[in-house]
């Protein structure tokens, strides 16, 4: 069946001329129907074509298609692929976390790409002139749906797909790599019977050959990678030796480089035929890789692919590997789930992996079965072989997985409570009425019908009741005497920042504790946040934390916590120890989250001082500077390296570099053209000159007056908190918005003291700007 014959005016939007016999079965419910539509098949069986015959039936009925990826590798991918649409005349928008949205294309596009997560943010906010965009939707494509039973992403992607079926009720079409379950994934999302499909084996385009082989465990854990590392060779080799290539997969990027290297050498040991050294043109394309170690080892025939990788590296490994130029190629996970690149043998040296977040943990077992299904080469080999390396102790539950597969399960009820707390906090959930309604939307429900003693089916209700309950206890959530909820700013802040609720209770009591918000507690806070509860420090880092925490009261910190505590301390000096750098880069951008959820709770419940706290050690974490440059970052084309630098020439604040103009920073060491534009930039953020005026020296015992005393403004506006203290006792404190000037009445009293020492301070709570501070002393007389 020809793709111009089923679709002709959508035939340029595919890569291929004809129809496979799993895409003819599927054929009638995507164009023909409809309704939603489930469909399972195995890897490499052209599951992406009924995506794109999906798409292709939305934009001929004049409506917009939601393409859900697992992963941002994917939803770039996605954006070159379907280029062919934009050909046509159709918009493709991808919209991801790492990009800037931009809210008239993606209200114009007609197919947008997403992740669960980008849109869980935009169905959250549905409601804003910003994400309406997300409601047109009339076609929701899952790819990979079997990603519901993913600890940390599956209850995201359960409770947003149910969100999304509240708030526009588009057709649905979930594919998924082989699961044995998929009748429970199809009445949890209404697909008919006719409209479900359970693709098996038959329908792969090459058989596969999938085994546990095991190796003997040491004492050292370096060691153990090598002796999984030669067990894997010798299951490549005789695959490699016959013209085949080998895909390896190890748990992170540092691994596939090592590896790389160390498999390099040990092919020339073995003597193995492989390499592409006399290819003269090859050698040349070679020298335009940026990755020296990459550069060196692809000659040989052996590389590595891993997220790091410069884009234009990556491309020439895959198309190498394509080629045939590459025989065997070291990767992370990401592979698997992204970019087809099937090989005749694949190994997974690694089935468990270090976690920044999580520590030591085992690889899921869908991640094994989707890096197996890469086994066998379409039009190039009939058998594919694949192979789990693992300890003893774990061999038979690989075995049960490859034989019986894995039944998708819902991971809801780890984190049930603060799904529920968004969901009222976003006001799909108004009464007890609407508890239970949505409880029934959830996959998690479907699941506890279908394995009820897995599940305790009976006790479900009660126990969604019970966090509830406890919802209401903590403060997320107000009852009403009439059984309505509503979210409390508690309730609000935490489903804002996808926050874990006892992580929204420690900020609270942060900016409600009696002390003064300051530096160290901020830090506190974020170490010990819930978010961070899995990060353990192993033995190699104990030292380099020890280092440098050295006189730092850590209190009753867990180890873990205080090796975050370490690598957020030494990223504010850009001194981090790199015995700690490779887990700093993740600990990092989930602190910068953190934080700005800890400054908004700042400014609720505190105020402006003490949400510019959280500003500034934001700033510093992420750009790596001392207390005395920190305010410079706030300025426009002011990075790290800068900052430092105008600070050891005696400039503190955007102010500083307005008042010494173009020719003063020339003078400090910046080129004219830069110094024009920070000073252009300089000037849009505040400075602040305080005006005492008429403000006495002295005042007699029992007298009282109050004074005006003026805050002007010689830069931009911003939102700003203004406090009047005496002898360090606050008076009165304002929230404004500081324009051109504000005054501030300061009540001048005769006390018992001999002299009243006042101060003004104001604070900025949305830019990492130093507090200005003045004081005046008024004798009592």
């Amino acid at each position: 069946m020809e793709v111009a014959e089923v679709v002709p005016e959508f035939a340029e939007a595919f890569a291929f001329e004809e129809f496979n016999p799993m895409q003819r079965e599927a054929l009638p419910a995507l164009l023909e129907s409809g309704e939603n539509v489930v469909a399972s098949a195995p890897t490499a069986s052209g599951k992406t074509a009924l995506a794109e015959l999906a798409i292709c039936k939305t934009l001929a009925d004049g409506g917009t298609a939601l393409f859900v990826a697992p992963m941002r590798a994917l939803t770039n991918e996605k954006e070159t692929e379907w280029e062919r649409f934009e050909d046509m005349g159709y918009s493709v928008y991808v919209v991801t976390g790492e990009r800037d949205l931009n809210p008239r294309r993606a209200r114009h596009a007609d197919v947008l790409v997403m992740t669960p997560e980008k849109l869980d943010s935009a169905t959250r906010k549905h409601d804003s002139t910003r994400y309406d965009f997300v409601t047109d939707v009339d076609v929701c494509i899952i790819d990979e749906v079997h990603l519901l039973d993913s600890d940390k992403r599956g209850p995201v992607l359960e409770v947003t797909i149910s969100r999304l079926r509240r708030l526009c009720d588009p057709r649905v079409v979930a594919l998924s790599a082989t699961m044995p379950n998929v009748d429970d994934v199809a009445a949890w999302l209404d697909a008919p019977a006719e409209n479900t499909f359970a693709f098996g084996d038959e329908y792969r385009p090459v058989e596969l050959n999938a085994g546990v082989k095991t190796y003997t465990h040491g004492d050292n854990s370096f060691a153990d990678k090598y002796r999984r590392l030669y067990r894997a060779l010798d299951l490549a080799e005789p695959h490699v030796r016959e013209d085949g290539q080998a895909l390896v997969f190890v748990s992170s990027r540092q691994d596939t480089v090592q590896a790389a290297k160390k498999a390099r050498d040990e092919v020339g040991e073995r003597d193995i035929p492989m390499g592409a050294r006399g290819d003269y043109d090859f050698h040349n394309d070679a020298k335009e890789l940026q990755n020296d170690t990459l550069r060196k080892s692809v000659l040989d025939g052996v590389a590595f692919h891993h997220a790091g990788l410069a884009k234009g590296d990556k491309d020439r490994v895959e198309q190498w590997f394509k080629e045939g130029k590459i025989q065997l190629l070291f990767s992370t996970s990401t592979l698997a789930w992204g970019v087809n690149l099937p090989a005749r043998c694949v190994v997974i040296r690694d089935t468990k992996l270090h976690d920044p977040l999580e520590g030591e943990v085992d690889m899921s077992p869908l991640d094994v079965l989707q890096m197996l299904g890469r086994a066998g080469r379409p039009g190039y080999d009939d058998v594919g072989y694949g192979w789990v390396v693992c300890d003893r102790a774990d061999a038979d539950k690989y075995r049960r997985l490859l034989r019986e597969g894995k039944d998708i399960e819902s991971r809801l009820a780890d984190n049930l409570d603060a799904h529920l707390n968004a969901e009222i906090a976003m006001g799909t959930i108004r009464d007890m009425d609407d508890v239970m309604d949505w409880l029934e939307t959830t996959f998690y429900y479907v699941r506890a019908s279908a394995a009820p003693e897995m599940y305790d089916f009976e006790g479900l209700r009660e126990y969604v009741r019970g966090k509830l309950e406890g919802l209401v206890d903590r403060g997320f959530v107000d009852a009403g005497d009439d059984l309505s909820l509503s979210a409390t700013s508690l309730g609000m802040l935490a489903s804002k920042f996808y926050l874990r609720l006892d992580t929204a209770a420690r900020f609270r009591e942060l900016a409600t504790r009696d002390a003064p918000v300051d530096a160290n507690a901020v830090l506190g806070a974020v170490a010990t946040a819930m978010e961070f509860d899995s990060v353990s420090a192993r033995q190699s880092e104990k030292e380099a934390v020890d280092a440098v925490l050295v006189g730092r009261d850590t209190g009753d910190m867990e180890p873990g916590q205080r090796k975050v505590l370490a690598i957020l301390e030494s990223s504010m000096t850009g001194s981090t120890p790199k015995e700690l750098r490779s887990d700093a880069w993740v600990i990092k951008q989930n602190a910068l989250r953190l934080l700005g959820a800890c400054r908004a709770f700042l400014e609720r419940f505190a105020d402006g001082h003490a949400a510019n706290v959280a500003e500034r050690v934001a700033a510093r974490i992420e750009d790596g500077v001392s207390a005395d440059a920190v305010g410079l970052t706030a300025v426009d084309g002011v990075g790290a390296g800068r900052a430092s630098k105008l600070a050891k020439e005696g400039f503190a604040t955007p102010g500083d570099l307005v008042a010494a103009g173009v020719d003063g920073l020339v003078e400090a060491g910046l080129s004219e053209g830069v110094a024009e534009r920070i000073v252009d930039a300089a000037a849009d953020l505040p400075a602040p000159r305080i005006e005492w005026g008429a403000f006495p020296d002295s005042v007699a015992t029992g007298e009282n007056d109050v004074r005006e005393v003026t805050v002007a403004n010689d830069g931009g506006g911003a939102n700003a908190h203004l406090r009047v203290t005496v002898n360090g006792v606050e008076m009165t404190e304002t929230e404004t918005y500081l324009g051109d000037e504000t005054t501030t009445p300061v009540a001048v009293f005769g006390a018992d003291d001999d002299e009243l020492t006042y101060e003004i301070s104001i604070a900025f709570p949305d830019h990492p700007l130093v507090p200005v501070a003045e004081t005046r002393t008024v004798r009592v007389t």
